[in-house]
């Protein structure tokens, strides 16, 4: 019987699995290696950060469907008030959609840290470097690539 995946309380994050090798992980010449503190201290933040972004996807989904709720038809409400409500609805839409692109966005981290690849550009395959994984865990290019994919947009 294969062994069943834990998973982050509250969530449907997949639990950490163990130990990572730090000396696996890419770094830039010159780099110091990461330490295991480094990787775990990356890990916690990754999986807060998991944590946080469900508690607000939830949070704003509750949030929606009040105001679809409240919303009603409208029956007594002036064309600012309408508009009012739409913008609102509107607004928590976008913070919904923002908080699933970045709860996206760590889940994938998360994964690259377990397999090993955290810290390697998915464009050019060179270390993306450790500095710029611990200002932005969620890296997935190295500055090199991310400015050219920016000029193209």
């Amino acid at each position: 019987m294969a062994a069943e995946k834990t998973t982050v309380p509250g969530s449907d994050e997949p639990a950490p699995e163990g130990p990572i090798d730090p000396a696996a992980l890419a770094v830039r010449p010159g780099e110091d290696p990461w330490t295991a503190e480094e990787v775990e201290e990356a890990r916690a933040e990754l999986t807060a950060d998991a944590r946080r972004l469900r508690d607000e996807i939830d949070a704003t989904q509750q949030a929606l469907t009040g105001l679809m709720r409240d919303s009603g038809d409208g029956a007594g409400d002036d064309q600012a008030d309408l508009g009012t409500k739409n913008v609102t609805r509107e607004h928590e839409m976008a913070l919904a959609g923002n908080s699933r692109e970045m709860l996206r966005q760590t889940r994938r981290a998360l994964a690259r840290l377990e397999a090993g690849t955290y810290g390697v550009c998915e464009n050019c395959g060179e270390p993306i470097g450790k500095a710029r994984m611990q200002a932005f865990p969620r890296a997935t290019l190295c500055v090199a690539c991310k400015q050219r994919l920016e000029r193209r947009l």
